[in-house]
C-alpha cells in the first residue's frame, strides 16, 4: 500500500480516508448500477418477447435459462480466472473488463433501438456477459484487501457492499422509467457508467501485494488454491451455506412473473420489486460501515440465513405489492448478515497469494446459487407454478441452514473475524519483502 494510515481504532482507518480505496469504491458502484439495470432489463425484454408465443411458466422457464447462460462460463473458466487474478495485475482485469461491458451495453442499445432485439441476441449476450463477471469478480474482490489494512477490511467490504446494493437499487430503479421513455436508453446509460467505472479505476496507485509461488506449474497453482478451499472447514462452510440457500430460496428471477402476472404491477412495480432487496441491505451495510460486527459472527450467519428462508416464503404467499416489497427488504438485510460475515472470514482467512483463487471458488458458488438458482426457480415454475417455487425454496434453505449448522460446527464456534496464524505470517513475510524492495530502490539498486 501506498498510503500510511495512522488510526487508533482497533477497526483501523476508515477505508473512504484512503484513495485507492474511493477510486475502488466509486469503480464498483458505477457498475453495479450498470449491471443490474441491464439485467432488469434484459429479462423484462426476453420475459415480453417470450410471453408473445409462450404461457407463463413457459415464459418464466426463459428466465430460468438466461441464468444458466450466465453461469456456464464462470464455471468453465473458474480456474482460470482465479489464477489470473493471482498472477496478473488485478487492476488491469478489471480495467479491461470494465470496458468489455461497456461494449455490450453499446450493441444492447443499438440491437433495441433498431428494433432488432430477440431472444437468440439476448441469450448470446447473456453469455458473453458471463465471460465478462467471471474475470471481474475475482481480481476486484482480491483488489480491497491490498488498498486497505486488514483491520479495515470488515468496513472496506461493508462499504463495498454498499456500493453493490445501491447499485442494485438504483439500477432497477432508474432503468424501468427510462425503459418507459425509450427502450434504448437503459443501454446507453449503463454503457457511460461503465466507462466511468474504467477510468476510475485508472486512478489507483500501484498497491503492495503477495506473489503467487512461481516456482510451481500454472496447474499447480490452480490446485493449491481448490485444496486450501477444501481443507479450510470455515471457508468451505461459509461458502456452500450461501450457494445452497441462495440456490433454493432465490426469488429474483420470478421478480417479472410476479410483477406482471400475480401483483399486476407493470414496469414501476417490476423496478420497486428489484430495489426491495438492497434497500434492506443497505440500512444494514451502512450499520455495518461504522460500527463493525464483531462479536458471535458465525452464530449470526446462520440465523440470518433462516430468517432469508422465512421472508422467501412471505414473499411467495404475498398478493400484496406493499407486502412483498418488506418481505423482499427483510430477505435483503438478511442476506447482507451472511454476506458480510462470509466476505470477511474469507478474506481474513486466506492468504493474499491465494485470494484471487479462492474468490474465483466463491465467486463460482455465489453464481451457482444465483444464476443456477435462477434456473431452478424457473424449472420449479414450469412444473408446480411461480408460488410453489418460491415457497418450496424458503423452506430447503431453512432446513439447510439447520443441517449446516451440524455439519459444520466451526460456522458456530467463529466469534470473531480474526485471522488464522498462517495468514499473519504470510502478511508479515510479505510486507518484510516489501520493504527491502523499497530499501533496494532508495539506494538505486
Amino acid at each position: 500500500m501506498n498510503e500510511t494510515q495512522t488510526d487508533n481504532s482497533p477497526h483501523g482507518p476508515h477505508p473512504f480516508t484512503i484513495a485507492n480505496f474511493r477510486y475502488l469504491w466509486f469503480s464498483r458502484l458505477s457498475a453495479m448500477f450498470a449491471l443490474y439495470a441491464m439485467m432488469l432489463i434484459l429479462g423484462w425484454q426476453a420475459y415480453n418477447i417470450a410471453r408473445e408465443d409462450m404461457g407463463i411458466g413457459a415464459s418464466a422457464g426463459i428466465l430460468g435459462l438466461l441464468g444458466l447462460l450466465q453461469f456456464v462460463p464462470l464455471f468453465i473458466l473458474t480456474p482460470l480466472v482465479g489464477w489470473a487474478a493471482d498472477r496478473m495485475d488485478r487492476r488491469w482485469i478489471v480495467r479491461i473488463v470494465m470496458g468489455a461491458q461497456a461494449a455490450i451495453a453499446s450493441l444492447l442499445a443499438f440491437l433495441t433501438y433498431s428494433d432488432l432485439i430477440s431472444l437468440w441476441a439476448i441469450y448470446i449476450i447473456s453469455g458473453a456477459l458471463g465471460i465478462c463477471r467471471a474475470f471481474l469478480g475475482p481480481a476486484i474482490a482480491s483488489l480491497a484487501p491490498n488498498v486497505v489494512p486488514k483491520e479495515s477490511i470488515p468496513r472496506a467490504i461493508a462499504l463495498a457492499t454498499i456500493a453493490w446494493q445501491v447499485g442494485v437499487i438504483a439500477g432497477p430503479g432508474m432503468a424501468g422509467p427510462l425503459y418507459k421513455i425509450a427502450p434504448f436508453l437503459p443501454y446507453a446509460v449503463c454503457a457511460a457508467l461503465y466507462l466511468l467505472a474504467m477510468l476510475a479505476v485508472f486512478l489507483i496507485t500501484p498497491v503492495s501485494r503477495s506473489e503467487i509461488d512461481r516456482s510451481k506449474g500454472p496447474l499447480r497453482q490452480v490446485l493449491d488454491g481448490l485444496s486450501y478451499v477444501g481443507t479450510n472447514k470455515l471457508v468451505l462452510g461459509a461458502i456452500t451455506l450461501d450457494l445452497l440457500v441462495m440456490f433454493l430460496a432465490g426469488a429474483t428471477a420470478m421478480i417479472p412473473v410476479f410483477a406482471r402476472d400475480i401483483l399486476n404491477a407493470g414496469e414501476i412495480g417490476l423496478s420497486l420489486l428489484a430495489a426491495s432487496p438492497a434497500i434492506g441491505a443497505v440500512i444494514v451495510a451502512s450499520v455495518f460501515s461504522f460500527a463493525p460486527l464483531s462479536r458471535n459472527v458465525g452464530n449470526v450467519m446462520l440465523v440470518s440465513m433462516a430468517i432469508f428462508g422465512l421472508a422467501t416464503i412471505g414473499f411467495g404467499f404475498s398478493r400484496s405489492l406493499p407486502l412483498s416489497m418488506l418481505c423482499l427488504g427483510i430477505c435483503g438485510a438478511a442476506d447482507m448478515f451472511g454476506v458480510y460475515v462470509r466476505s470477511s472470514l474469507i478474506q481474513l482467512h486466506t492468504p493474499d497469494d491465494k485470494r484471487g483463487r479462492v474468490n474465483a471458488v466463491s465467486q463460482m458458488t455465489i453464481s451457482a446459487s444465483n444464476e443456477l438458482g435462477d434456473a431452478f426457480s424457473g424449472g420449479l415454475a414450469l412444473l408446480f407454478g411461480p408460488v410453489a417455487a418460491i415457497v418450496a425454496g424458503g423452506t430447503g434453505a431453512i432446513l439447510v441452514t439447520g443441517l449446516w449448522s451440524r455439519l459444520f460446527p466451526q460456522l458456530g464456534a467463529a466469534k470473531t473475524f480474526d485471522p488464522p496464524q498462517e495468514v499473519l505470517d504470510a502478511e508479515e513475510k510479505m510486507r518484510r519483502n516489501v520493504t527491502k524492495d523499497d530499501e533496494a530502490t532508495k539506494q538505486g539498486l
